[in-house]
């Protein structure tokens, strides 16, 4: 069901339009806005990264990687579902890979900025696509999973995102999330995505718990690389954020990046043995609505 962010309502139907007050969310760039005010300057990301992200994200050894344990993730848990929210869908690239898997469920994307929604329409015309603040999301028991892959690090207030998640989602729907994770790692990396925090594990178990929902799996990953990202967060700690160059981690020669990628493989193979790993650069976590 849609819920109206004006009057807090909540009807059937494909259109934004609030029968019980009337109330019509304005469009943006073709897209229905949700939270027009953040449109253009939502904060927590830099709206001009969607361009890199486009070009690059694709080919890197890191984002091939994390998408194939998202899909091995949906298919293990929820793999019967019809409907699923990507919460900062960025440039549809997780999105399009679920297309991809599950060609016959209704996925919708959401961003803070129009801007990435445009990449996102343009990889993924199938989908739909709107303009929306995690914090106050519009629909109600709609979905039977919500996605958040690096994302709810970059909002302040994410427990009440992860509250806003578990209303949209269906009775026993799953959300399933990627963060990044240890606080010993914060560098200048983490300064330029506009993180505001890293995750202890512990934390984002309790908050998942708190939001109403029991966890399924946890588990961290790019464990296999940790020593080099060690070595890689070390170094750029003391760097000036002026001088970080954000596109240095995807300048990677190709053989590299194909070994990395295959580290990655027989990593998740591990995870899908039944391997949890304490510690790694991120965490997958797969939890239920009860």
């Amino acid at each position: 069901m849609r819920r109206c962010l004006h009057c807090n309502s909540t009807f059937e139907g494909g259109t934004p339009h609030c029968p019980a007050c009337g109330d019509d969310p304005a469009r943006i760039d073709g897209f229905v806005a949700f939270a027009p005010n953040f449109a253009r300057d939502g904060g927590g990301f830099k709206a001009n990264y969607y361009d890199d992200l486009a070009r690059l994200e694709g080919e890197n050894f890191w984002f091939r990687a994390r998408n194939a344990l998202i899909l091995w993730a949906l298919h293990k848990y929820q793999p019967g579902f019809r409907s699923m929210l990507e919460i900062g869908c960025g440039t549809a690239y997780v999105l399009s890979g679920v297309a991809q898997a599950f060609p016959d469920a209704r996925l919708v994307g959401s961003e803070i900025f129009v801007a990435g929604l445009g990449f996102a329409a343009k990889r993924l015309p199938s989908a739909e696509f709107v303009q929306m603040d995690a914090r106050a999301i519009p629909f109600r028991e709609e979905f039977d999973v919500v996605g958040a892959f690096d994302v709810i690090e970059h909002i302040e207030e994410d427990e009440r995102v992860l509250a806003q998640a578990h209303a949209a989602l269906k009775p026993g729907g799953c959300i399933v999330l990627t963060v990044p994770q240890h606080p010993w790692l914060w560098s200048a990396s983490d300064e330029y995505a506009c993180h505001v925090r890293r995750y202890r594990a512990a934390e984002l178990h309790r908050k998942v718990r708190e939001a109403g929902f029991e966890l399924l799996r946890s588990t961290s990953f790019v464990t296999a690389l940790m020593p080099a990202l060690v070595v890689s967060r070390l170094r750029t700690r003391k760097t000036a954020l002026e001088a970080f160059d954000p596109l240095a981690e995807f300048a990677i020669p190709r053989s590299i990046n194909a070994l990395l990628e295959r580290i990655l493989s027989w990593e998740r193979a591990s995870i899908r043995a039944g391997l949890s790993f304490p510690v790694g650069g991120s965490r997958l976590v797969v939890a239920k609505k009860i």
